[in-house]
């Protein structure tokens, strides 16, 4: 009852604006062209095995990702497909998708090894014995979400993990490739090792800067879930101590990013700037040798919509996110678009919506990603009121999409929402249907 109060005041206060904004009340005339677009393409998702893909696994979808299998993509797609099966699949739709959820993990772990280097994606006509790079330990990997993946579709499971005992091995040596090559010892923050395949292509923080200088926020607050979803495995194998050791990480992975990514002067969580002199260098110069550095990294006071996944991993206090809210997400002249989050900040001189393919733009376009990320953080904490609004940015986003060109794109225009790139772009942009059901009070799925 509380979020239709909510619906009816944000409704009423958008009918009244003058500035011609369309009401919000179109959200649901966009609701059942969205469910009509998605439920008929949905299991165009699904791929059967072959070549260098052993198992069935979940493409992206859109020409340009129709047959590979990529790491953050097919975890979250996943989360739009149980939405998507329990709205409208049958329990034998439920038992067909399985293998395809599982295969996504199973390729990964099928082509690891006891280094726990695995590839940020994978080809059918991959050759996996080359995939490897020769100096793997300098190379960026396979995203932190492997076991949040497995972890969602195991508690979806009952909390079965039997599928994933085999192979488990390789998952924990994949954490501990990340832990001891792909960690900052000073500051106890993850660090990427170059700038190639992010995720968040040319997000400033890491884009075009030198070799294992950025501590992103991104990546740790990926990586906090990471280990929480390790836990969770370890002990549907009955591995508990084993899991206690995962959880001692992120214990310690929590405090380091309170510690040196929260800025209490802006409100807001950033990435920090580890390209600083090291300490031994410093030292043997006698000029400055009286009163040497104390700090280990720099913040980097960057506004890039990645400091709202502190809240979406949880790692913010309820008086940070009360910030966070205030002084940043409602800001229209920094992330709080018509349409959704501005990936950057509008107030950054880097600020940009012109189209690029590679790397993908994410210098201020809204994706659906974002918007669902940080709207599930908005949820978490409480902020129903904010939540609201920006679910109800993404349905009229997407339903203008489907309704006027037929399918949706990789990312848009944040001011009148119109798509930049990439028509057919389907992935997590069908986590529409999850905040969907929320806005109509209906059971919704929600990643681990």
């Amino acid at each position: 009852m509380v979020r239709i109060a909510i619906l009816v005041v944000l409704a009423c206060c958008r009918f009244l604006d003058a500035s011609g904004q369309q009401s919000d009340a179109a959200w649901q005339r966009y609701a059942p062209i969205i469910r009509k677009h998605i439920f008929a393409s949905y299991n165009g998702m699904y791929r059967e095995g072959g070549g260098a893909l052993k198992y069935p696994f979940i493409t992206p979808g859109s020409e340009a990702y129709a047959d590979v299998l990529w790491d953050w993509d097919s975890w979250l797609s996943n989360v739009a497909l149980r939405q998507v099966l329990l709205e409208n699949g049958t329990e034998k739709d439920k038992r067909q998708a399985l293998k395809y959820e599982q295969g996504c993990v199973l390729n990964f772990l099928a082509v690891a090894s006891g280094d726990g280097w695995m590839p940020i994606l994978l080809g059918r006509k991959a050759d996996v014995t080359k995939i490897k790079p020769q100096n793997f330990y300098e190379t960026n990997m396979h995203k932190p979400c492997l076991a949040q993946h497995a972890a969602f579709i195991t508690k979806a499971s009952n909390g079965n993990a039997d599928w994933l005992k085999d192979r488990f091995y390789y998952l924990q040596a994949f954490l501990n490739n990340y832990r001891n090559h792909h960690r900052h010892k000073l500051t106890g923050l993850y660090y990427w090792q170059n700038d190639v395949g992010i995720g968040v292509d040319n997000d400033p923080a890491t884009y075009a800067r030198p070799p294992r200088s950025s501590a992103s926020i991104y990546l740790n607050t990926m990586m906090y879930k990471e280990l929480k979803a390790m836990v969770y495995l370890c002990q549907q194998l009955n591995l508990n101590e084993v899991g206690a050791e995962f959880d001692q990480d992120a214990a310690a992975l929590y405090a380091a990013i309170q510690r040196h990514c929260w800025d209490e002067k802006d409100g807001f969580f950033y990435s920090v700037d580890l390209n600083i002199v090291p300490y031994k260098e410093e030292a043997g110069r006698s000029l400055h040798s009286g009163n040497p550095r104390d700090w280990e990294g720099l913040i980097q006071r960057l506004g890039v919509w990645s400091g709202f996944m502190a809240l979406w991993a949880g790692v913010a206090t309820q008086e940070q996110a009360a910030r966070m809210v205030a002084e940043n997400y409602a800001d229209p002249r920094t992330f709080n678009a018509p349409y959704g989050v501005r990936t950057l900040s509008r107030l950054e001189k880097m600020y940009s919506l012109k189209a690029t393919g590679n790397p993908s733009s994410w210098l201020g376009p809204v994706w659906g990603v974002s918007n669902y990320l940080t709207w599930r953080g908005l949820v978490d904490y409480g902020f129903d009121k904010e939540a609201t609004d920006l679910a109800i940015k993404t349905v009229l986003l997407f339903g203008q999409d489907f309704e006027k060109n037929g399918a949706l794109h990789e990312y848009y225009q944040p001011e009148n929402g119109e798509p930049i790139l990439n028509k057919g772009f389907q992935n997590w942009n069908f986590l529409v249907l999850n905040m969907l059901a929320w806005l109509e009070e209906k059971p919704v799925v929600k990643e681990f």
